[in-house]
């Protein structure tokens, strides 16, 4: 017996010097992306205004990035908050920890060099060499053409510097640990020719990230094989819930049934400057989709992202809209 004890405790505290080695490693080691780009981003115009109409309109940074009145219809952005921060990210939309997005005007990102704004914004790691939770949906900035990135960094040099220190992000345990394991190096691809629908819509619909908002989540991390099937929960400030359309090519639960007209016409709706998001009381429903920055978004990445989308497989998944919270 005494016997069994000692191989029985050995083996335990071998298994407890693999797991610490194991933590140790994790924490040290990871993440390992590489060294930020030795990188000097010319603000010429013509980039800068490519890299305005990205971060509004298309990757819409200034959504996460900004603060939004949720007592105003579709969340309008708050004058005076475009790139400040502050947003938070946590368990009651999936997450696993409490994020906060950071400020991204001047102020925020001066102690940056380009270089590492470019490394953080494609890899998710930070000048400290920190990894970012994906709530920044890094992974799919990090598979568009460097060039583009080039133009977002650009543009962000050019905000209205706001003084606004977010609240830092934790994670919650394990993801405390896996979360080092999470970024990887960069994977670039070459902005395709507009005249390819298909695969100028693939790179449109990768660098708005429409996989993540339009798929179900399992703590924090989307169904790969229920891509863009819609349904993920997002929980409104009243505690009411709204969920994620479904994306696919399904023709009764998703847009298999709509035209390239009524897709293109349905993010033009708001595109009108006077119209004025109308108050919306606790309980009554609301939308988290940025629809205000969206509809600002050229007809033919529009008309791309259909042709992409209208070859997605069909998933069926009849989607609740919204559920008003319960008192």
């Amino acid at each position: 017996m005494k016997k069994i004890l000692k191989i029985t405790g050995y083996s335990l505290l071998v298994i407890i010097v693999i797991i610490a080695g194991l933590l140790t490693y994790i924490n040290t080691f990871l993440p390992n992306v590489g060294e930020a780009p030795d990188l000097k981003v010319d603000r010429t115009a013509e980039r800068i205004a490519r890299g305005k109409y990205l971060a509004n309109s298309v990757t819409v940074c200034v959504d996460c990035h900004s603060n939004r009145d949720w007592n105003k219809f579709l969340g309008p952005l708050i004058d005076g908050t475009l790139g400040k921060g502050g947003e938070r990210f946590d368990s009651r939309q999936g997450f696993p920890g409490i994020y906060y997005s950071r400020n991204i005007t001047p102020v925020g990102i001066s102690r940056y060099t380009d270089g590492e704004l470019f490394r953080v914004i494609t890899t998710g790691v930070t000048k400290e060499g920190r990894a970012m939770f994906p709530v920044m949906p890094y992974h799919y900035y990090g598979k568009m053409d460097p060039e583009d990135i080039n133009s977002l960094i650009a543009y962000l040099r050019t905000l209205e510097p706001i003084d606004s220190k977010a609240v830092e992000s934790v994670s919650d345990f394990p993801m405390n640990f896996i979360i080092n394991t999470i970024p990887e190096k960069a994977k670039p691809n070459k902005l395709p020719n507009k005249s390819d629908l298909l695969a100028y819509g693939a790179y449109m619909t990768n660098a708005g990230a429409c996989i993540e908002c339009h798929t179900p989540v399992k703590r924090g991390q989307i169904l790969e094989e229920l891509a863009f099937s819609g349904g993920r929960a997002f929980i409104l400030p009243d505690g009411s819930t709204v969920r994620s359309a479904n994306l696919t090519a399904d023709s009764a639960t998703g847009l298999g049934a709509w035209t390239k007209e009524q897709f293109v016409a349905r993010f033009k709706m708001y595109a009108d400057s006077s119209f004025p998001p109308s108050p919306v009381k606790p309980g009554q429903f609301n939308s988290i989709m940025p629809w205000l920055t969206y509809t600002k978004m050229d007809k033919e990445d529009l008309t791309a992202i259909y042709t992409y989308l209208s070859q997605v497989k069909a998933i069926p998944n009849k989607v609740i809209k919204f559920s008003a919270a319960s008192n």
